[in-house]
């Protein structure tokens, strides 16, 4: 995230996986601890000179994470590489994964994956469907100056002027 040249508001998690440079870049930090008290990313964020708020929960880092920005009122919320299919639940075999399947039932249609938020994005639009569009758009204008009176007016006041530019267009060619 920071070679892209954003700065996270908060991070919260147990540390293990930020780099010093992002915990120094001014967000603040929430360390999650466990239910009994222990906080494994807590020293470490200590030595770079940083005071936390420590966070005691007995779900996952995600989970405090995504119920943290739920309950400030977020309105979207974008994961980024977080546990998103059903695999990635059962592959991990850990007992916290299901306080994170209830977190993401918790949070809702607010949750969207940043894998498919990509996906969504990433579709061009193809040459033949932009023709088809421009074929459509000459065809309508076409129709809309034959039959309406505003049409027949308008070629009426400038059949001169179409009638000039095909003489001088004329005059070019031969």
């Amino acid at each position: 995230m920071r070679e892209y040249g954003l700065k996270p508001d908060i991070i919260v998690g147990d540390m293990d996986s930020v780099s010093d440079d992002t915990l120094r870049c001014g967000a603040e930090v929430v360390v999650h601890a466990y239910r009994d008290g222990t906080a494994p990313g807590l020293a470490r964020v200590q030595e770079l000179g940083i005071e936390p708020v420590v966070f005691p929960a007995a779900g996952t880092s995600e989970d405090v994470a995504l119920l943290l920005a739920d309950d400030k009122g977020s309105s979207l919320i974008v994961a980024v590489g977080t546990h998103a299919t059903l695999v990635e639940f059962l592959d991990k075999g850990r007992a916290g994964m299901a306080s994170t399947f209830l977190t993401r039932l918790r949070v809702g249609g607010k949750l969207v994956d940043a894998k498919g938020v990509s996906r969504l994005y990433r579709s061009r639009i193809r040459i033949g469907t932009l023709l088809l569009l421009l074929l459509a758009t000459i065809v309508a204008l076409a129709v809309a100056f034959t039959v309406t009176p505003g049409g027949q007016l308008y070629r009426e006041l400038y059949s001169t002027d179409w009638h000039r530019f095909l003489h001088w267009l004329h005059g070019l060619i031969t």
